[in-house]
C-alpha cells in the first residue's frame, strides 16, 4: 500500500465519524443550520424585507418567506449582480455560477465564501466514504478525470463568474493536481467535441483510475476511446474502477456503459447544483444518496401533487415519508431562501436521510391528468432491456395529443445501439412497466383516453446534433427524459 493510500484510508475514517455525528442527529443538525442561517441574513435587505428579526421558530419563517423560484426571486439577484452589497446574504458573493434560464437567458447563481467550501468538501467526502465502506484505495496512485466546462472566468461587477464545474476546477486540493487530468489547456477548450477529441488524445496512454462526469458525455469519451484503441474501455484503462456521475440517472446508461467498458466497475453518484451540493452515494449496498443536512443548507419539501396549489403545506425533515414525490425547496448560505430549485426527490430511506432524484417539476407529462415523471419513464425502460441485449444511448418521451389517426399517445424517442428484434413487443413491454407504476396512466390506457405508447427511433448521434443545434453540447447540460409538450419531440422528428 502507498502512502497515500495509507493516508486516504485513515482521513476517510475521520470524516465517516464526523458525518456519522451528525447523520444520527438531523433534526437538531437542521434547526441548527435553520438557525444559523436567520441570524447570519437578519441584517441583509431580504432579512429586513421579510422580518428575519421577529423569526423565532420554523412556522415564523414560513409564513413570512413564500417559495420562490429564480424568476420570482430574480428582483434580489440582479441587485446583487449590480454588485450592490448585503441583499441576499451579508457582504457580496464570490463566484455567480452562470446557468441556462428558462424564461429568461441567463440565471447567475450566487456563491459565498460561506457556501462553496461545502462543494468541495462533499464531492472530496464521497470518495471517502466509499474508501471507508469498500477499503478501496489503490484507484488514489493513479489518474482521474472529470469531465467538465471550461475554468475560464468572466468578471461582472468585480465578482467573477462561470460553469460550477468550471469554478470547482480552480479548487481541486494539491494532493489531487498531479493525479488530475485533463491538463488546463485541454480543460479550456470550449468546443465540447473539439475537447473530448483532445481528451482523448491526452488520456490514452495513462493509469487512468477514476473517471467522472454526466453519463452522456462520459459515453462519446469512451466511444472515442473505443474508435481510437479499437478494444474495451476497461482493456485501455486497466485499473479503470470507479466511476463517478452525477445529473441524470445511470441506470439507463448502465447497460451500455457496461459494454464499452468490458466488465463492471463500482459507481458513486453525486447530486450537486449551482445552488448546493445536495447529496452523494454514501453506500453501493444501500439504495439512494445520503442528504448532507450539514452543509449550510436548510431543507424544506412540498408533495409533487399539491405543489401547483394556492397553499401547499410544506414539510421539514422530521415529517417527510418513504416513497413520496417531494419538489426540494432550499435556503442556503448563499442567500437563496425557501427557493425551488425544481428537482423532485423521493426518500428511500429515513435512519440515514437518504434520497433519489425523481425527476424535474416542471419535467413530466400530465398532459391527459397521468402526471408521469422521470423516475416512473427510467424504471420502465430499464424494466423492459432486463435480460436482453437491447441498449440505449438517450431517450426522452412528449405527449401526442393531436394524431394524424387513433387515439392520442405517448411517444418515446429512443436512440438505440442495439435495437430490439421485434419494436412492437419492446414498446408493450416498457408500456405495462408504466402502467404498473402510474395507476393514472393505466386509467387512461383501460379507459381508451390514450392508446399504448409509440416508439420512435432517432438516428445515431441524433439527440447530440440536437443538443449542438441548440447549442447546449457537453458539460453539464442534459436532454430533459419528459416534456409536456412537443417541443424538442418536433425538432427530433
Amino acid at each position: 500500500m502507498s502512502v497515500k493510500s495509507f493516508a486516504a484510508k485513515i482521513f476517510a475514517n475521520v470524516v465517516h465519524k464526523k458525518t456519522q455525528r451528525w447523520a444520527q442527529n438531523p433534526i437538531e443538525t437542521q434547526h441548527k443550520v435553520f438557525q444559523n442561517l436567520i441570524t447570519s441574513a437578519n441584517d441583509t435587505q431580504f432579512g429586513r424585507d421579510h422580518n428575519f428579526a421577529e423569526i423565532k421558530s420554523y412556522e415564523d419563517f414560513a409564513k413570512k418567506v413564500p417559495i420562490r423560484d429564480y424568476e420570482e426571486l430574480r428582483p434580489y439577484v440582479d441587485r446583487v449582480v449590480k454588485g450592490e452589497e448585503d441583499i441576499l446574504w451579508k457582504g457580496k458573493p464570490i463566484y455567480f455560477a452562470k446557468t441556462s434560464g428558462t424564461t429568461s437567458g441567463a440565471k447567475y447563481i450566487p456563491l459565498t465564501k460561506e457556501s462553496m467550501p461545502h462543494h468541495i468538501e462533499a464531492a472530496r467526502n464521497a470518495i471517502l466514504g466509499y474508501i471507508h465502506e469498500t477499503g478501496k484505495t489503490a484507484f488514489v496512485d493513479g489518474k482521474m478525470i472529470f469531465l467538465q466546462g471550461s475554468p475560464i472566468l468572466e468578471e461582472k461587477n468585480g465578482i467573477k463568474l462561470g460553469r460550477l464545474s468550471g469554478i470547482v476546477a480552480h479548487f481541486v486540493p494539491k494532493y489531487l493536481q498531479k493525479n488530475r487530468m485533463p491538463s488546463w489547456e485541454t480543460n479550456c477548450i470550449e468546443d465540447w467535441e473539439t475537447k473530448v477529441d483532445a481528451i482523448v488524445e491526452e488520456t490514452f496512454n495513462e493509469n487512468m483510475t477514476v473517471i467522472s462526469g454526466i453519463p452522456s458525455w462520459v459515453q462519446m469519451y469512451f466511444e472515442k476511446l473505443e474508435e481510437k484503441g479499437g478494444k474495451a474501455v476497461g482493456t485501455i484503462f486497466k485499473n479503470f474502477n470507479l466511476f463517478i456521475y452525477g445529473g441524470v440517472n445511470y441506470e439507463p446508461y448502465r447497460a451500455k456503459f457496461e459494454n464499452l467498458i468490458g466488465r463492471k466497475v463500482d459507481s458513486i453518484e453525486l447530486f450537486p447544483a449551482s445552488e448546493g451540493f445536495f447529496a452523494y452515494q454514501d453506500s453501493q449496498k444501500d439504495k439512494g444518496m445520503l442528504l448532507l443536512l450539514n452543509s449550510g443548507i436548510f431543507y424544506e419539501f412540498v408533495k409533487s401533487e399539491e405543489f401547483f396549489s394556492e397553499n401547499p403545506r410544506r414539510y421539514t425533515i422530521g415529517e417527510v415519508e418513504l416513497n413520496v414525490n417531494y419538489v426540494l425547496i432550499i435556503s442556503t448560505n448563499a442567500g437563496l431562501w425557501a427557493y425551488n430549485i425544481g428537482d423532485t426527490v423521493q426518500f428511500t430511506s429515513l435512519k440515514p436521510y437518504r434520497v433519489i432524484v425523481s425527476g424535474r417539476i416542471k419535467h413530466y407529462i400530465s398532459a391527459f391528468g397521468e402526471h408521469v415523471i422521470g423516475k416512473e419513464v427510467e424504471h420502465a425502460l430499464k424494466e423492459a432491456m432486463e435480460n436482453t441485449n437491447i441498449r440505449v444511448n438517450e431517450f426522452t418521451v412528449a405527449p401526442q395529443i393531436a394524431p394524424a389517426s387513433g387515439l392520442p399517445y405517448h411517444e418515446w424517442f429512443i436512440e438505440f445501439e442495439n435495437e430490439p428484434e421485434n419494436l412492437e413487443e419492446f414498446a408493450l413491454k416498457i408500456d405495462n412497466a408504466m402502467r404498473k407504476q402510474n395507476t393514472y396512466y393505466d386509467d387512461l390506457i383501460v379507459g381508451k383516453v390514450l392508446r399504448p405508447l409509440v416508439i420512435s427511433k432517432v438516428q445515431k448521434n441524433g439527440f447530440q446534433e440536437y443538443m449542438k443545434s441548440i447549442g447546449k453540447l457537453g458539460g453539464q447540460n442534459k436532454i430533459p427524459r419528459l416534456s409536456n409538450d412537443r417541443n424538442i419531440a418536433d425538432k427530433l422528428k
